[in-house]
């Protein structure tokens, strides 16, 4: 009892083999406007925020006492330029003062205009959307103006930095697809396209940097994140069969086919015909010895440049029981 497969056209590339580095398009650095006792955080590291959103509120207090006076001397400085104002238009006092009083009051207007918008400043809002990364602050800090927080990342779209071997500078071109692989798996998370590619080679490493755009709109990649990376030089269509239904002897590579009477009569070896046409009924089939010239091996298949064609099913099973021309039954 054997089990078989088909012999099919199956996609061979040409790849090289390399790591990524995963960069986010956009990455914001998140610094205080103003100084101040942290009263509320609003946000903790990985929360989605939206533009404009409240994230930071910052202890009011000393600069709301501090507008408190500065608008009452705006209110002090403004009667005295309109008191002036009067009585230079009545002679009784020189356009000089009058201005010196216009100059306070303005003056004065200013610093409250000033402080006002500090205050405004106290309550830290998002100029953007994004993902909160690492938070390097927390409810009681004393924060000054300018002090980075966190940043927000925009992990929708993330490039990916691939470095190649510069020897595959001429075959590398713009378009040709790149492909993220999960860590100790098979899988693809991601494919796309190179971009860009650097016109310096790297002194010390020789290599060639290129730039991929890839879609995340799942959130499985990740800013900074160091994946396998595949770059597909080139790509074609062969005749393939599975790595289990090869044999090798002295060198020479073999499959055994599944065929009929005529099948053997046309490759009969040392089987002896006579003896089985006497034996079993004509739907019988056998196991054929057929060498095989391979070629690239991916994805548990061979590439078979000579032997084989595809409408042509291999046995997978047992071939070390198997002899030329001996009758078997398939399972599947």
């Amino acid at each position: 009892m054997v089990k078989q497969a088909s012999v099919t056209m199956a996609e061979f590339t040409d790849n090289i083999e390399t790591m990524s580095t995963l960069e986010a398009l956009e990455e914001v650095q998140l610094a205080a406007q103003a100084s101040g006792r942290i009263l509320e955080l609003r946000i903790k590291q990985g929360d989605v925020v939206q533009p404009g959103q409240l994230l930071v509120v910052l202890d009011q207090g000393q600069v709301q006492a501090q507008l408190i006076g500065l608008k009452a001397q705006e209110e002090k400085d403004k009667l005295n330029w309109q008191r002036y104002e009067f009585l230079t238009s009545q002679g009784a006092a020189s356009a000089f003062d009058r201005d010196r009083y216009k100059a306070q009051y303005i003056a004065s207007r200013e610093k409250v205009n000033a402080t006002a918008a500090t205050l405004a400043y106290s309550n830290l809002r998002s100029p953007v959307s994004g993902i909160v990364a690492d938070l390097q602050v927390k409810v009681g800090d004393v924060i000054r103006s300018g002090d980075p927080f966190t940043k927000l990342i925009k992990n929708d779209k993330l490039q990916a930095r691939v470095e190649v071997p510069a020897r595959f500078a001429d075959r590398i071109k713009v378009g040709l697809p790149v492909l993220l692989g999960k860590p100790g798996s098979a899988e693809i998370m991601a494919i796309s396209k190179v971009g860009s590619i650097d016109p310096t080679v790297d002194i010390d490493t020789q290599g060639l940097l290129l730039k991929a755009t890839f879609f995340n709109p799942n959130g499985d990649l990740r800013n900074g994140q160091r994946l396998p990376t595949r770059v597909q030089l080139d790509s074609n269509q062969s005749i393939s069969v599975p790595f289990v239904a090869v044999t090798q002897t002295s060198a020479q590579s073999f499959v055994y086919r599944v065929g009929s009477f005529q099948d053997l009569e046309a490759q009969p070896g040392q089987a002896p015909l006579e003896k089985l046409r006497k034996f079993y009924p004509p739907s019988t089939r056998f196991a054929l010895q057929t060498p095989v010239k391979l070629g690239t091996f991916q994805n548990n298949r061979y590439a078979v440049k000579k032997g084989l064609t595809p409408d042509q099913q291999v046995i997978t099973t047992n071939l070390l029981n198997l002899k030329h021309g001996m009758p078997i039954e398939v399972k599947n």
